[in-house]
């Protein structure tokens, strides 16, 4: 089967999701072209991370349709998740297992080998700590061993959720910077963000989503 071929690393038509009776999307249509930093933004419970997991294949629409790189996200999901990089509220990690094992142990899922793991921690600065238990960590530690963890991958469309949330100036500055690495390498991004002002110097434009729509 040929390789689909798209501009778009998202291609989103009337996208919609309901929980029991209630309509949290309403029809989202939303284009995302290689290259972008594209910011999403709206009110709490407005539908943001609810958009950000159906691209990411956490949820299915419940109407509507999206593609990532032209792979379906219900009917190609397993081709989207090789493509994507996705961080949500929750790291994810291992709290018994130190940085470098979480790493480690991510790589070994992947099947990509565990050649990169020193380094992705000291890109995101965590080399003097690789070997200490992330129970101990502070909330900031946790979001960087968690960006850690996703560039492991590679992925080319980053599907981030608050990425700034618990960072320090440094953290922010550091997030800002892996964004705008990975965009121009030919991929894209977008970022939910409660607040501009973190990602407003990378941002090549913003979204909102209000009733449902964007």
């Amino acid at each position: 089967m040929a390789e689909p071929t798209s501009d778009f690393a998202i291609d989103a038509s009337g996208v919609a999701r309901r929980f029991g009776s209630r309509w949290i999307l309403r029809g989202v249509t939303l284009q995302v072209r290689s290259g972008e930093t594209v910011g999403l933004l709206g009110a709490n419970g407005s539908g943001k991370s609810t958009l950000l997991r159906i691209f990411g294949t956490l949820l299915k629409p419940s109407a509507g349709a999206a593609t990532i790189f032209g792979h379906d996200v219900v009917r190609a999901a397993d081709a989207v998740r090789e493509r994507i990089g996705f961080l949500s509220h929750e790291p994810g990690l291992y709290e018994d297992l130190t940085a470098r094992e979480n790493l480690l142990f991510a790589a070994n899922m992947l099947g990509i080998g565990s050649a990169d793991v020193d380094a992705v921690l000291a890109r995101v600065e965590l080399t003097y700590a690789a070997n200490e238990r992330v129970r101990g960590f502070s909330a900031g530690m946790e979001r960087r061993l968690s960006v850690a963890r996703l560039l492991l991958s590679r992925p080319r469309l980053l599907l981030l959720d608050e990425p700034y949330s618990n960072l320090d100036a440094a953290g922010i500055a550091m997030m800002s910077e892996l964004i705008s690495e990975s965009v121009r390498a030919g991929g894209a991004a977008l970022v939910v963000l409660h607040e501009l002002a973190p990602a407003a110097g990378i941002l090549s434009r913003t979204v909102t989503i209000q009733d449902g729509r964007c």
